[in-house]
């Protein structure tokens, strides 16, 4: 089945850049995107521009883990990615990504094409390892503090980039007794996901020590409202330049995988950093 490592070092080979994963939320209350790919030809019109753009990974989405986001009901997660994720596969050579916690969606997404699991929960919900050992698949652990409706209250660390690290190493020895292969895991440090800025300040700072294991790192922070806490701005469109410049610094630092809203921007600035280094 689909190992992670085997991709990411093969698009090394071809252009020494991080895999580029590009976010497609059908969901209606995404904190960047809700409401705009809700409706087949606005997904068609979106999976055509990333793929035009250079995409790697598409990774769809169907319910949003914001900070108090209202959760979504199984039945309707399922009827969101199910039917997206089948008409990419069936259409395109591009690698998906199922982002969800929900054991019955990574199974049916699975099913119909996804080839990772992109799990903010780290596969703690009951099943979910389960699924992740008997499809094969690739998954990808992220770190969160708290639940998500309160995760942003009042985060607090004695050393954030310790425990993230330790947690994640921790996750993915207990994926490996489990069986899932050291080549198919994947590493989020979870940027916004219970931690204020200076905790994702010392995060992305310290991504070297991260990118230093042997699991493949994904860093995410595109759009995200650290974005607008840097800029001092609370414009949703202001966030856009500032998360292709996060993105450039994170593959200096070494990550793998870059998960970003705006696919061809991001392509292109890794371009020219990678010709100009």
């Amino acid at each position: 089945m689909f190992s992670i490592q085997e991709f990411i070092e093969c698009k090394s080979q071809q252009d020494g850049m991080p895999v580029v994963m590009g976010i497609l939320n059908v969901t209606p209350d995404s904190f960047s995107d809700g409401g705009r790919f809700v409706t087949p030809e606005a997904v068609e019109a979106q999976v055509v521009k990333f793929q035009a753009g250079g995409v790697d990974i598409i990774d769809v989405g169907g319910e949003s883990t914001r900070p108090g986001a209202v959760p979504v009901s199984l039945s309707e997660e399922l009827e969101r990615v199910v039917p997206v994720i089948e008409w990419i596969a069936a259409r395109f050579d591009i690698v998906i990504s199922i982002d969800t916690y929900k054991p019955e969606v990574m199974q049916e997404a699975i099913a119909v094409g996804a080839k990772i699991v992109n799990d903010v929960n780290a596969l703690y919900a009951d099943g979910a390892m389960d699924v992740v050992v008997n499809s094969g698949v690739s998954v990808c652990l992220m770190h969160k503090q708290g639940a998500f409706e309160t995760m942003q209250d009042s985060p607090a660390y004695g050393d954030v980039l310790s425990e993230v690290r330790d947690f994640l190493l921790a996750r993915a020895s207990c994926c490996e007794r489990a069986g899932v292969a050291t080549d198919k895991i994947i590493l989020d440090p979870g940027f916004g996901f219970g931690k204020a800025l200076a905790h994702n300040k010392i995060l992305f700072q310290g991504l070297d020590s991260l990118t230093a294991l042997k699991y493949p790192i994904l860093a995410g922070v595109s759009k995200k409202r650290m974005i607008s806490e840097i800029l001092s701005s609370t414009v949703l469109h202001d966030r856009a330049n500032g998360s292709i410049v996060a993105a450039v610094l994170a593959a200096l630092k070494g990550v793998d995988i870059v998960r970003v809203h705006d696919v061809k921007e991001t392509v292109d600035a890794l371009r020219v950093m990678k010709c100009l280094m």
